[in-house]
């Protein structure tokens, strides 16, 4: 067999854009539909992975190696988001007001996009000051946690925010247009337990891919960089979020 007993490119995914691009997704695919836009192209692209020899995907420093060694220009998702993060903005403050919490009064910021009429919100215990090592959690809302299970985890970010004396809470709408839907059930079916690890790493991917909204509420905020609660123990890769001039100074635990 040889080269030439393969039929090429073979099967091809189609994949659709977040509207918004890479400030609602830091994905490839908008990425690649965002570079096309700019050009002032058709907004439609074709990716593909670099692999090397032996079949493993290039990361880092091998994908500057092949830029160099083929004369290709070589740019990030966090460079596009910088590049669209200095000359737009996909979230609107549309309302500031007080809230009575267990933790103390708080300051509330109700935000939205132009996709969708639904409201996230941002809610800040303190002051903000200089914007860095903010205490913070980006949270995805869950009805059956938040309403039906007595909102646990939000109760001890808020606790936890009234012990050092500030924080930000950003709270993100399920299923609005930058934030993947939370689907009950999905993952406690009959699978596998290494099914259901599967799942539950590959949700994580995707929901750290959406990280672009909740990015520009703590932008608009005035915050640079955060210490940021987290409900797993697991590191997340949060994509593109430097372009945002956002910076993750430490991952603490909710507790």
């Amino acid at each position: 067999m040889g080269a030439s007993d393969f039929v090429r490119p073979g099967h091809v995914f189609p994949l659709i854009a977040k509207d918004g691009g890479v400030l609602m997704r830091s994905g490839h695919t908008e990425a690649a539909v965002d570079l096309c836009k700019l050009a002032g192209l058709p907004p439609v692209g074709v990716i593909c992975e670099l692999a090397n020899d032996d079949g493993t995907v290039m990361t880092g420093r091998q994908i500057e190696e092949f830029a160099r060694a083929h004369n290709l220009k070589l740019v990030s998702v966090s460079d596009l988001i910088a590049f669209r993060q200095a000359r737009e903005k996909l979230v609107e403050r549309v309302a500031t007001f007080p809230v009575a919490t267990e933790a103390g009064a708080m300051i509330g910021h109700a935000y939205v996009t132009p996709f969708d009429s639904v409201q996230h919100f941002a809610f800040v215990l303190g002051a903000i000051g200089d914007g860095r090592d903010v205490p913070t959690r980006l949270h995805r809302a869950d009805i059956l946690a938040d309403v039906f299970g007595g909102a646990d985890t939000i109760k001890k970010t808020l606790h936890r925010f009234a012990r050092e004396g500030r924080g930000v809470l950003v709270y993100l709408r399920d299923g609005a247009a930058g934030v993947p839907a939370n689907i009950v059930g999905r993952q406690g079916g009959q699978a596998g337990q290494g099914d259901q690890e599967e799942n539950a790493a590959e949700t994580r991917k995707r929901q750290w891919l959406d990280v672009g909204l909740g990015a520009q509420i703590l932008k608009d905020l005035g915050v640079s960089s955060i210490r940021l609660r987290s409900s797993s123990s697991k590191p997340r890769a949060f994509v593109g979020l430097s372009g945002f001039g956002i910076e993750i100074s430490a991952v603490e635990p909710v507790e």
